[in-house]
Formats: structure tokens, C-alpha cells, sequence
């Protein structure tokens, strides 16, 4: 019985030497583990505009449907995307988010016309007012 508390020791302080027959044992299995797992056994996957879709509310959308104004908050893009002067690259991510997380704009196309900043007293953007022509 002393041998198997031995081994079990040996294992989890990982205390075989390289080469051994043990050692290939234990990297066969880690192996095995890595690439036959199932991938629903993990639930750790984010859920497509999880984050944006708490984050993005229809503000206004004029009498003809023209257009709708859909409030995104800042937090909803990374940091380094976070600009508080519209440019190309804003327009390119808050159109990817409203896609992602607004259910009647999946799979359809449209146009970001506008991108409105509001910020709070330091100067910080909170929200973006993104205008879209659907």
C-alpha cells in the first residue's frame, strides 16, 4: 500500500524523471485530455453580444423608420477603441456591436450615419449616440 501512496505522490508533485515510462504516462493522458474533451463540457464561451446587448438601447427612431438612434454604452468597446471623436475605425466597431447585439439588425445591412459622444465632466466617454439608416 506504501508503493501506490508513493506513486500518487510522485504524480502530483510530478517528481518522475524525464524519459521515464511514468512521465510519458502523464503527458499522454494531459494530452489526451487536451484534444478529446468535449468542448460543451466548458461553459466559459461568451455568448454573442452578451456584453453589448445589456449595453445598447433604442433612444429614438423617427415617424417614417427612417432612421433609429440606438444608445451604445463606452464600456461595450475595448479601451483602445474608445474615442471620443467619430473616425472610421469607431464606425467599423459600434456597427459590429449593434449587428451582434440588436436582434432586428442581425444579418440585415446598414449604414452608421452619425456617432454622437457623451461624456461626463472629466471628459471620460460614457455612451456613444449611434444613428443608423437601416
Amino acid at each position: 500500500m506504501g508503493a501506490f501512496w508513493r506513486a500518487v505522490g510522485r504524480t502530483l508533485f510530478w517528481s518522475y524523471e524525464r524519459g521515464s515510462w511514468p512521465y510519458d504516462v502523464m503527458v499522454l493522458a494531459i494530452l489526451a485530455f487536451v484534444l478529446l474533451t468535449p468542448r460543451s463540457w466548458f461553459h466559459d464561451r461568451p455568448k454573442p453580444g452578451a456584453v453589448a446587448g445589456s449595453s445598447v438601447a433604442l433612444l429614438s427612431q423617427d415617424s417614417a423608420g427612417q432612421t433609429r438612434t440606438y444608445r451604445l454604452d463606452a464600456r461595450a468597446l475595448p479601451p483602445d477603441k474608445r474615442a471620443a471623436n467619430p473616425s472610421p475605425e469607431l464606425e467599423r466597431e459600434t456597427h459590429d456591436i449593434l449587428s451582434r447585439a440588436v436582434p432586428e439588425l442581425q444579418g440585415r445591412t446598414f449604414e452608421v450615419l452619425r456617432i454622437s459622444t457623451v461624456q461626463d465632466s472629466s471628459g471620460s466617454v460614457l455612451y456613444y449616440d449611434v444613428t443608423i439608416y437601416p
